[in-house]
């Protein structure tokens, strides 16, 4: 089957919705604000190439993670806009992977910060 869209079109759809989770998206600003920090924060300690992978994998995780959430929370209000037990469960779970991985993140965090900021 072959496509309708380009390549490119398909990127702008991408794009498209990383403005939507941005513009739209409190937790998702926030969380890309906290990333940027870090890697701020990655700079000024001159974190080494395995340590910027580890960052790196850690906000990528987060960021998609709540992407995720974002779009599991729209499919479920679509289906299901009245209150229902089996919806609130996919949008309590979904939104619990996005915790778990901010968690991990603040420890991640504090192995690769706290040795650099105490020896600084």
């Amino acid at each position: 089957m072959k496509s309708k869209n380009s390549l490119l079109r398909n990127f702008g759809f991408a794009f498209e919705g990383l403005k939507t989770a941005f513009v739209n998206g409190r937790n998702f600003r926030i969380q890309v604000f906290v990333g940027l920090a870090a890697v701020f924060l990655g700079f000024i300690l001159r974190l080494d190439p395995f340590e910027w992978l580890d960052l790196t994998l850690v906000i990528a995780s987060v960021l998609i993670l709540e992407l995720m959430n974002t779009a599991i929370e729209a499919i479920v209000d679509i289906v299901s806009p009245e209150i229902q037990p089996k919806a609130k469960i996919a949008k309590d779970v979904a939104a619990a992977s996005v915790l778990v991985a901010s968690i991990a993140s603040v420890f991640i965090g504090a192995f690769l910060f706290l040795p650099k900021i105490l020896n600084f």
